[in-house]
Formats: C-alpha cells, sequence, structure tokens
C-alpha cells in the first residue's frame, strides 16, 4: 500500500514533540505532581542543574532540577536515597522523552535523612575529615573567642554569659550567620574561613540550640565539615541537644552536648583557677618556710660543732702571717722605689751634661748646612751658606775665606 500524502497533513518531529508536551502541560494531573521513587544515576552538571531518575520496583522516570531550583536543597541527594520529588511532567522537544521537571526535593521520611548523614559520615571518615590526629587542642586561656552562630537565639546569649561568668578576661566575638534553611550551611563555611584569615581569634565555637533534624541539618552539609578541617585556630562544634550528632561534631576539635556546654569547655572557670592559685601560694610559702628552717637549724649545729670551733686559731695565725707579709712587702718595696728614683736622678743629670743646649749656652756655636753638621774646614768652600747655631737663636754666614789652625 502506498501512501497518498496529498491531502493528508504531513508533521515535522519538533511539532508533534510540542503537541504533546502542551498535551502534558495542560494536564491538571501532570502540571504538579509528588512523586516518590529512589534516586539513581545521579549527576551534578558544572552549570548547576541535577540530572538524575527516579525509581520503584517496576519503573524508572527521569528527572531534572535546574540551578535555581537545587540551590534550595537542604540535603546532598545521592544515589540510593528514597525521596518525594515535587514538579511537573512534560516533554523535552528535541529529544522526544518525557520527564520531571523537579521544583523540590524532599527526604522520603527520617529513614532518608539518616541514610543521607550515614552515606555522608561514611565517605568523609574515608577520606580523613574525622582523623584525632588531625584536631588541635583548645588554647587553656583563650583570649579571644569567635561565636559562629545565630545571633537572635538563646544559644548566643547562653554562651556569652557563661563565658562572661566563668572567664571574664576572653573578648567575645558574635559573628551571626543563619543556621538553618536555605544558605545557611554556605554562611556558616563561609564566617569559618574569614575568622581564619584573623591573626587575634584564638577558638572558634559554631552551633546553635536544639532543633528537629531538618533544622540541624545545616551542620550536616559537607561544606560546613570541610570549612571547619581546614581551620587553623581550633573549633567546637555545639550543636543542638545531648543526643544529637551532627557531621560537624565529628569534624570539629572538640564536640560539646550543647551551647553551654561549649562554653564550659572554652575557657576555664575563674573561681578554680583562684582556688588553685591560692593552693599553690600556700604550699609554697610552706615550702619556703620549711627549707628557711632546715637552714637555721643546720647553721645552728655548725656553729655549735667542734671541728668548725677548733678551725678558728688556725686562721687568726694565718691572718697575722698575712699581715706581717704585706709589711714586709710593702718596705720592700719602698726601697727599690727609692734606689730607683736616685739613679733616674744621676742618669737625668749626665744627659742634662751632654745636652747640645748646654754647650750653646756657654758661648760655643754649631755651623752646619741643611741637616748637615760642619765640624772641618774642608767640609766648607769659599761662597758656601752656613746656618751657626747659638744659645737664642741661627745666624746665617757666607764662607769668604777660610784658616787650618790646630786647637789642641
Amino acid at each position: 500500500m502506498r501512501l497518498d500524502l496529498s491531502n493528508v497533513p504531513v508533521y515535522s518531529v519538533t511539532q508533534v514533540n510540542e503537541y504533546v508536551r502542551d498535551l502534558m502541560d495542560d494536564d491538571l494531573l501532570l502540571r504538579s505532581i509528588l512523586v516518590r521513587g529512589e534516586i539513581s544515576n545521579y549527576k551534578r552538571y558544572p552549570s548547576g542543574h541535577h540530572y538524575f531518575s527516579l525509581k520503584d520496583e517496576t519503573g524508572v522516570l527521569k528527572c531534572v532540577m535546574f540551578r535555581g531550583e537545587a540551590a534550595h536543597l537542604r540535603f546532598r541527594p545521592e544515589n540510593g536515597m528514597r525521596v518525594v520529588a515535587f514538579g511537573h511532567v512534560s516533554v523535552f522537544p528535541r529529544d522526544g522523552a518525557y520527564q520531571l521537571y523537579c521544583a523540590d526535593l524532599l527526604p522520603d521520611g527520617r529513614g532518608a535523612l539518616d541514610e543521607a548523614f550515614e552515606r555522608l559520615r561514611a565517605r568523609l571518615e574515608a577520606e580523613g575529615l574525622f582523623d584525632e590526629g588531625h584536631k588541635t587542642p583548645l588554647p587553656e586561656y583563650p583570649q579571644k573567642i569567635a561565636l559562629v552562630t545565630s545571633p537572635a537565639g538563646a544559644a548566643v546569649r547562653d554562651m556569652i554569659r557563661i563565658l562572661g561568668e566563668r572567664w571574664p578576661l576572653a573578648e567575645v566575638l558574635v559573628v551571626p550567620v543563619r543556621v538553618q534553611g536555605e544558605g545557611a550551611a554556605e554562611e556558616i563555611a563561609a564566617a569559618i574561613h574569614s575568622i581564619n584569615n584573623r591573626a587575634d581569634i584564638d577558638l572558634v565555637i559554631t552551633g546553635r540550640g536544639g532543633g528537629s533534624m531538618e533544622e540541624l541539618w545545616a551542620f550536616n552539609e559537607e561544606i560546613v565539615a570541610r570549612a571547619i578541617y581546614v581551620s587553623n585556630i581550633p573549633v567546637i562544634s555545639a550543636v543542638g541537644h545531648e543526643p544529637d550528632v551532627t557531621i560537624a561534631d565529628y569534624a570539629a576539635d572538640l564536640r560539646a552536648s550543647t551551647p553551654s556546654n561549649a562554653a564550659e569547655l572554652a575557657v576555664p572557670d575563674r573561681a578554680e583557677q583562684g582556688e588553685r592559685l591560692a593552693d599553690l601560694n600556700y604550699r609554697l610559702c610552706m615550702s619556703i618556710r620549711g627549707r628557711l628552717e632546715d637552714s637555721r637549724r643546720e647553721l645552728d649545729r655548725l656553729r655549735s660543732s667542734r671541728a668548725l670551733g677548733g678551725l678558728a686559731a688556725p686562721i687568726q695565725e694565718r691572718r697575722m702571717l698575712t699581715d706581717s707579709l704585706r709589711r714586709r712587702l710593702a718596705a720592700a718595696f719602698d726601697g727599690q722605689m727609692k734606689d730607683r728614683r736616685a739613679a733616674l736622678s744621676r742618669w737625668a743629670a749626665g744627659l742634662d751634661a751632654l745636652s747640645p743646649l748646654k754647650v750653646l749656652g756657654r758661648g760655643y756655636a754649631i755651623a752646619g748646612r741643611g741637616e748637615t753638621v760642619v765640624s772641618s774646614i774642608r767640609q766648607a768652600e769659599i761662597g758656601d751658606r752656613l746656618d751657626v747655631a747659638v744659645s737664642d737663636g741661627v745666624i746665617r754666614c757666607e764662607v769668604r775665606e777660610k784658616e787650618e789652625r790646630s786647637w789642641r
């Protein structure tokens, strides 16, 4: 049989897909629907869109959740997790496949939250985020403490009160963040990173008061656990009541059962420190007093001992002998000094007699030419200029004649 296309409309693939899409979009049931199932083939693309399938015992439904809706998720979807998805079913004309466009995604009951918690806990533990060897000891006397929490809750008021009562020397800085709902985990992580850029913070406490598992879920987010793990400043996690345990508790350097307990663990008690100092002061005074008494008794014993008394006479004799030697040494030194002074006087007189100045003073003169002393007529020629030194100066002369003569 051959098709006659002359009188029959022919549609393109896109037209068919768009027609089916319009039919589905007009369907009241498919326009707003809740679907329960198990997540499989979950993928998150760099664009921020989430693609996955929901399946049950006999069927599979493709799903997509765009970045805008995914930003409101309060947990991280994972394969095998049971959820309830809300959205509408429609056709993507390019592929001709229908899928669920999710507007929201919720864990299917408390069991699903527990499952999500355990999956993340196991994965982060395998990566080493909870290793005890990585945890940092708390400072014994912190000077400045940062509280990363809601500024409006009772928890922050309790922590500030207890910190002030126990250790008023510590300065408290409140870093306000949301502790539940959309964006809370990102704010907590960003605050911890920001605090680590400061040099004046000694300790961080992050947490909130009690609530349901859903309300505490921000502290079960991976981004918070990793921010705590890389913090160079010690972190105390204080979330909810004592039975509540979060991923942040595992990653923190110390877990407190409540925010109030965190404040107690963060600082010493000034009353206890005062008692400790008083006890140490008493023990130190008693120790010094005991040592002084022992030393005094030992001194008294030495004073009264015969051995020490018998040494007094020989010591006195040595002192007298030392004084005698000192006097003899001083007398010998004085005698030597007198002899040396007399010899020095004689040498000075002899040198004075030999001084050329003495010769000049007696009427003699010394002839010379420059630095050379003329002591013979052979050293001078007619016409030479000579300097004749006398007692009070120099006479400059010219040689006009020479006469040899013997003065002997």
